[in-house]
């Protein structure tokens, strides 16, 4: 592997690639390092010290939640505004018509994806906004609120503020894509989740939980060993195409196969259902301080049933990763519509006529190996759960230093970089790095 990064460096334009990667990253921490005005970053800090919620999605802004920089909201406003729109073009007509036209449909989708990520940016930062003020008794935001008449400009100055952070990292992460190694949103969420995993890790150390670190180390090889078997696990469904005549020459018959994965969902499901199962909480502690005796006794009693310390809280969250598992992987099956294009290019699955039992095979097959996937993702997303168990360590400290979804984040993102490393060495006869 050393050998293999040495000859990446001595190639001019691969080592182009990896310092205009690495310099547009640094760049990125910079920035995160830019604070927000009007913000009682005191106050926010205590907040987030006492939130096991808030500390996991410290971790996955690399720590700029805590000080409320210009990218406390990440690139996560784009990835919604990706999902909606992949969403949108298996119901949308019109959207579905487009990606059929080639790369100009190609464009015209990113397009639509980056301008929706302007409003999306600026809802999120209010609702977290919002959220962060309700956490605490102390204003985290100075002369919060919309429609307070002078208020009006400071709140505006912090939502202008935090979506122009959060395009200029798209931004960044295009240029990545376009100009270096890897895929470029993704290395953005790479560097902000291994900057925050990194010092927790030194202070447990610190704090002489020696304990806890080995049977986290334990932990942490045998889950990026799983992780990396069942993400390039997958099922290979034979493919036979007919001869073809094209411009008068007849062209034999050739064998290929459809490669199914076993998790084709990725870290989406992992996404959704953490979206889904903190949101009780959160809306819950809208109404701590509500006049009515009985409802402040319901939001407590909701709160503290969806907290990390709570058994519910993980059973539910297992439940719905398995759930958005499957959804996803359908949703975005169906976009493909394979059975249609294998049909169009004359091919078949031997044994299945092409058309309808053609499709219904497939689905079956998926449905199959998805579930296996399905389940591997709801183990990882409770792994802090069995860590409190093994370690007797809190849930809360157990997920802010492991939190599983950032390990398949950090593992899937690494992989995918290294493959494509892999391939700019062996297009140019070298040895890569996976042997």
């Amino acid at each position: 592997m050393v050998q293999a990064a040495l000859n990446a460096f001595r190639i001019p334009d691969l080592r182009r690639k990896l310092l205009f990667t690495i310099a547009l990253l640094v760049v990125f921490r910079i920035e995160a390092h830019v604070p927000v005005p009007n913000v009682n970053r005191t106050a926010l800090s205590t907040v987030i010290n006492h939130q096991s919620l808030l500390q996991l999605l410290n971790i996955f802004s690399g720590g700029s939640l805590q000080t409320f920089s210009i990218v406390a909201l990440g690139v996560y406003p784009y990835i919604t505004a990706s999902i909606v729109m992949q969403l949108l073009i298996g119901v949308v007509p019109a959207l579905t018509e487009l990606q059929k036209e080639g790369e100009y449909g190609r464009n015209k989708i990113n397009q639509y994806t980056r301008l929706l990520t302007v409003p999306l940016a600026i809802i999120q930062g209010y609702g977290q906004m919002v959220a962060l003020n309700n956490y605490t008794s102390t204003p985290i935001f100075k002369d919060f609120g919309l429609f307070h008449g002078s208020t009006v400009f400071p709140t505006l100055e912090v939502l202008v503020s935090l979506a122009a952070g959060t395009v200029f990292a798209m931004w960044l992460g295009e240029l990545i894509t376009e100009n270096g190694i890897g895929n470029g949103i993704s290395l953005i969420i790479f560097a902000g989740i291994v900057s925050r995993l990194i010092p927790a890790f030194i202070q447990q150390w610190a704090a002489g939980n020696f304990g806890f670190l080995i049977v986290l180390g334990a932990f942490a090889v045998v889950v990026i060993g799983a992780i990396v078997f069942v993400s390039e696990g997958q099922r290979r469904i034979p493919v036979q195409y007919a001869k073809r005549i094209r411009g008068g020459r007849m062209y034999q018959g050739q064998s290929t196969h459809i490669p199914l994965r076993v998790n084709s969902a990725g870290m989406i499901p992992l996404i959704f259902a953490a979206s889904i199962v903190i949101l009780p909480s959160t809306v819950s502690s809208y109404f701590f301080g509500a006049s009515q005796l009985w409802l402040r006794s319901v939001a407590r009693a909701l709160f503290n049933t969806f907290q990390p310390g709570n058994i519910w809280y993980w059973a539910i969250y297992f439940v719905l990763v398995i759930a958005f598992t499957y959804f996803y992987t359908s949703v975005t099956f169906q976009q493909q519509n394979l059975p249609e294009t294998l049909q169009k290019n004359g091919g078949f699955i031997p044994g299945h006529r092409p058309g309808p039992p053609t499709a219904r095979y497939l689905h079956y097959v998926l449905n199959r190996i998805t579930l296996a996937g399905a389940f591997f993702l709801a183990i990882v997303a409770i792994l802090p759960f069995f860590i409190n168990l093994v370690s007797n360590q809190p849930t809360q400290q157990a997920q802010q230093t492991f939190s599983s979804t950032a390990v398949l984040i950090v593992v899937g993102v690494a992989i995918d970089t290294l493959k494509q490393l892999e391939a700019q060495l062996m297009m140019r006869q070298y040895q890569g790095f996976i042997r």
